[in-house]
């Protein structure tokens, strides 16, 4: 745990904090329900998640930090910018997703498309859908060329206490069964400081993750041929 607070620590460190900045740290029970078939799977992921918006667009990203035994098994990310230099709610979108472990490099693919995002007046409800080419940096020759669909969502109800947030990503590709990848992770928050008995100032959330994926997570068998939910505990701190 010491470990995973650190590698928080330095991330945050590296980072410009803005007002959309937060961390969270996951407790994975995909070992829990699946046993032995996911044994592999770390069961810690520090995660930092930063969105910046611009008089020209937004900037966001994050960096995931996956534990297992309390070291850092490998560590994954996806930074996107979008450019908008007029009144309609499309965006000019790119985006680079790439991870890191000890075998090297892994899920490199550059993307870019258009992006359509909307937002109520008070930005309780938020929506945001994208249609991308994208490029898979470690296919094999003859399959890099391929396409992702991706729904962005975040809804605060009760009054901010409740959250419902997360993302869906569909994506063309040829090594796969059925040629397509699915994956998805909505988050359900407890947001403390809405609560009248905590300080405003106390941005701590309370929540869940489920992963859901098909074709993506490799098991102990390295077939990546299956549908899987693995749901995680989480807290999050809001800067």
């Amino acid at each position: 745990m010491k470990k995973i607070i650190l590698s928080l620590l330095l991330l945050i460190s590296a980072t410009q904090i803005s007002a959309q900045l937060n961390v969270q740290v996951h407790h994975d029970l995909g070992n829990a329900i699946y046993g032995d078939e996911l044994s592999n799977r770390p069961q810690w992921t520090a995660t930092v998640e930063n969105y910046k918006a611009d008089k020209w667009g937004s900037t966001y990203f994050f960096v995931d930090a996956n534990f297992a035994d309390n070291t850092m098994e490998s560590a994954y990310a996806e930074f996107s910018r979008e450019l908008r230099f007029w009144e309609a709610p499309l965006a000019a979108h790119v985006e680079y997703n790439g991870g890191l472990s000890g075998s090297g490099s892994y899920n490199d693919a550059y993307l870019a498309g258009v992006a359509y995002n909307w937002a109520n007046k008070d930005f309780s409800r938020t929506l945001s859908v994208q249609m991308l080419y994208k490029y898979l940096a470690n296919q094999q020759i003859g399959t890099h060329h391929s396409w992702q669909t991706t729904v962005v969502w975040g809804i605060h109800f009760a009054d901010g206490l409740c959250t419902f947030s997360g993302y869906a990503d569909l994506w063309h590709d040829n090594s796969v069964n059925g040629n397509l990848v699915l994956g998805s992770e909505p988050q359900f928050w407890f947001n403390l400081s809405a609560l009248d008995s905590v300080d405003d100032e106390f941005k701590l959330s309370v929540g869940a993750e489920v992963e859901l994926t098909n074709n993506l997570v490799w098991p102990s068998d390295g077939t990546n041929n299956r549908f899987y939910a693995i749901p995680t505990l989480a807290l999050k701190w809001q800067f």
